[in-house]
């Protein structure tokens, strides 16, 4: 008799849990640092987090507008499920070799009041963070489905700094702000933030798939509450699907230092696991290639008398990287259709210029045992592009080409559609398939926002999405503070292919070569750095394929080369050991028992005394260590280093740093 009360009693509870339109919840992550706050009230669903006892974000709010200004608003019904997970898995690159992925998770169900339609959620906590994801399941009620608005919003509690860059539905490729949250109106993410007590915090997106990317947009009666703006298609609609939808998670990445920032896996935890049975031809490595001689004016990239990606060219960059250690070599500009540049259908991704006999320069690389990188622009022609896909792929598999750097430098097609909106972040996505089905890693310019697909597509190596090292030949360029901001804003979303490396820093050395193409160059153009900050930027900024960037004839016989002939572009672990966001950095990764720790500065120089007590007292280490010059400075000597053989055997290193300055100290057993 007993066991049948309680069976009646489990089910009443439920059934009160399945038809409230009130209901309240809270749920921890696996040690405690963070809690979440679920509930419904009139029917109407929201959350709160609290991180360490504090409470971070209030007023969260959740739900959609569809089609027919149809909502899925307000809920007659809830039920939910908790779930908690344990686990741990492995990288095929990154900044670390395993990855622990711990968490709880909330499982909720919802039927909407009107409609009676279905709507999922799932609110997980982390140590490190909080995230959110919509699932709208297929239903007869919903046999297509179109998104006017996410109606996904919340409000920061505290007073806050933050760093952040003006939202753009075409380009990623813009300075940061460091403001207090009062002007970040509409912002791009990653969106980065400091508490007046000492949190901080990075809003982003993880696991878009077929959605599209998303902005944030301040409320105007209140600073401090953002909603979820979505990058509209040409017709106004935000999402369009078949009538199944699941949104990227709205990721909300907590910690007491900007270290704990970089360092946190949230992202990459969030995406599915690896999908591609084979991995053995993923390889990251550093490379070089015809590039930057073009962004300096001293060739082309269209067929010409100045003409770069000819055989010879190609074959001198070969000698260059198979005498240094260099992996593999980039050829911009091999294939016909640049000189048609911004009309439809102008480039050909599979006819080489006349100037270039391409299997010959793939023949001649594998004999030297480099790697040659295709390269495809397409001028933002996607429906060209996808036209030659499978064709431009193949042929590249057929020659053994295995990394392809792709360009989307242009009004993309269909006209009217906006760079990172859904229509595009499908066309990517098909392209990361592609490319995985021919065996290729990819670097991909001009994207949209990295979300850590990588997880589950490791092909995807690398992406620009920054205003990097090209900005610096025919602009303005970047001042050292861009850099030292870098690694805690578009870091936080995944690798960034930075392109640093350049030791002609001042660009004296072809300066009566140049001839100005883009940009408003006055003729003062410099790398604003230092070239030790030059060697430390491959380290602090990640990426699995790490260009060096500058000409060979810039590295031939430099002593200080011979920090970049050696290094990892894949970790065993890595670590932030100081940091104040654009100012200075300073880290450490290790690539087996060799240890590589590198800082940069701003515009101001320092002095920094380096905690190395995580290197657990494994005395004593050989150091080599490339630093400024005593007389070095980003704008008036830049090229002054010094480099030193030193022997380590203490928990504390100081290093002074020039003004744009930097360092790197390789430590050996």
């Amino acid at each position: 008799m007993l066991n049948y009360l309680c069976a009646f009693l489990l089910c009443f509870f439920c059934l009160i849990n399945l038809h409230a339109q009130e209901y309240h919840t809270e749920f921890s992550s696996p040690e405690k640092h963070l809690k979440v706050v679920f509930n419904m009230l009139q029917g109407k669903i929201g959350y709160a987090v609290e991180y360490d006892g504090k409470n971070i974000v209030d007023e969260g709010s959740l739900g959609f507008i569809l089609n027919e200004k149809d909502s899925l608003l307000d809920f007659e019904s809830v039920n939910t499920k908790r779930i908690d997970h344990h686990g741990i898995w492995h990288t095929v690159w990154g900044q670390t070799s395993t990855i622990k992925d711990n968490y709880t998770e909330l499982r909720v169900a919802l039927i909407s009041k009107k409609s009676k339609r279905l709507l999922n959620i799932k609110l997980r906590a982390y140590d490190d963070g909080f995230a959110f994801q919509y699932e709208i399941p297929t239903q007869k009620a919903l046999p297509k489905l179109t998104v006017t608005s996410e109606e996904s919003r919340f409000t920061l509690n505290g007073n806050y700094a933050c760093w952040w860059s003006w939202a753009d539905y075409n380009t990623l490729e813009k300075n940061y702000y460091h403001t207090s949250i009062d002007s970040a109106t509409h912002v791009a993410t990653p969106f980065t933030l400091q508490r007046e007590d000492g949190i901080y915090m990075s809003i982003h997106e993880a696991a878009i798939i077929d959605y599209s990317t998303m902005t944030l947009r301040q409320d105007t009666s209140n600073t401090h509450r953002y909603k979820i703006n979505l990058v509209p298609w040409a017709d106004g609609s935000l999402v369009k699907t078949n009538g199944h939808l699941i949104s990227p998670w709205r990721v909300f990445i907590l910690g007491h230092s900007p270290a704990a920032l970089i360092e946190s896996t949230l992202i990459l935890n969030l995406n599915a696991p690896n999908k591609l049975k084979d991995v053995s031809w993923i390889q990251p490595m550093t490379y070089a290639g015809i590039w930057w001689e073009m962004h300096l004016g001293l060739s082309t990239w269209k067929q010409g008398p100045t003409h770069g990606a000819t055989t010879i060219n190609a074959k001198r960059y070969i000698d260059f990287a198979s005498a240094n250690g260099i992996k593999g070599i980039l050829m911009e500009g091999w294939n016909t259709g640049w000189e048609n540049w911004g009309k439809k259908d102008a480039f050909d991704f599979v006819t080489a210029c006349p100037d270039l006999d391409l299997k010959e320069v793939v023949r001649y690389a594998r004999t030297k045992g480099v790697e040659m990188i295709g390269h495809h622009e397409t001028g933002g022609d996607t429906e060209s592009y996808e036209k030659h896909l499978t064709q431009a792929f193949k042929m590249y598999h057929d020659l053994g080409i295995r990394i392809v750097k792709t360009g989307y430098a242009g009004s993309v097609t269909p006209a009217g559609e906006y760079h990172h909106g859904q229509c595009m972040v499908r066309h990517y996505n098909k392209v990361m398939r592609m490319a995985a089905k021919y065996h290729i890693m990819l670097d991909v310019h001009e994207p949209i926002i990295l979300s850590g697909l990588s997880r589950t597509y490791p092909n995807l190596m690398t992406a620009e999405g920054v205003r990097g090292m090209e900005w610096n030949a025919w602009s303005q360029g970047n001042m050292p503070s861009h850099t030292c901001t870098l690694p805690f804003t578009r870091g936080i979303a995944g690798p960034m292919d930075y392109t640093a490396g350049i030791f002609d820093i001042d660009l004296s050395k072809h300066a009566k070569e140049r001839v100005k193409w883009n940009g408003p160059d006055s003729g003062s153009t410099a790398v604003h750095s230092t070239l030790a900050n030059q060697l430390a930027l491959m380290i602090v900024l990640y990426s699995p394929l790490q260009m060096v960037a500058d000409l060979p004839e810039n590295y031939s016989n430099h002593p200080a080369f011979n920090c970049i002939k050696s290094l990892p572009t894949t970790w065993d672990e890595s670590h932030v050991l100081d940091a104040k966001i654009g100012e200075y950095i300073i880290m450490a990764r290790r690539s087996g028992t060799t240890w590589y720790i590198a800082g940069i500065t701003n515009e101001l120089g320092r002095e920094c005394n380096v905690s190395l007590d995580f290197l657990k007292h494994q005395w004593p280490f050989n150091g080599t260590l490339y630093a400024d010059g005593r007389d070095a400075h980003y704008e008036l000597n830049p090229e002054s280093y010094t480099i030193q053989q030193l022997s380590v055997s203490s928990d504390i290193f100081n290093i002074k740093l020039a003004p744009g300055g930097g360092f790197v100290l390789k430590l050996e057993k």
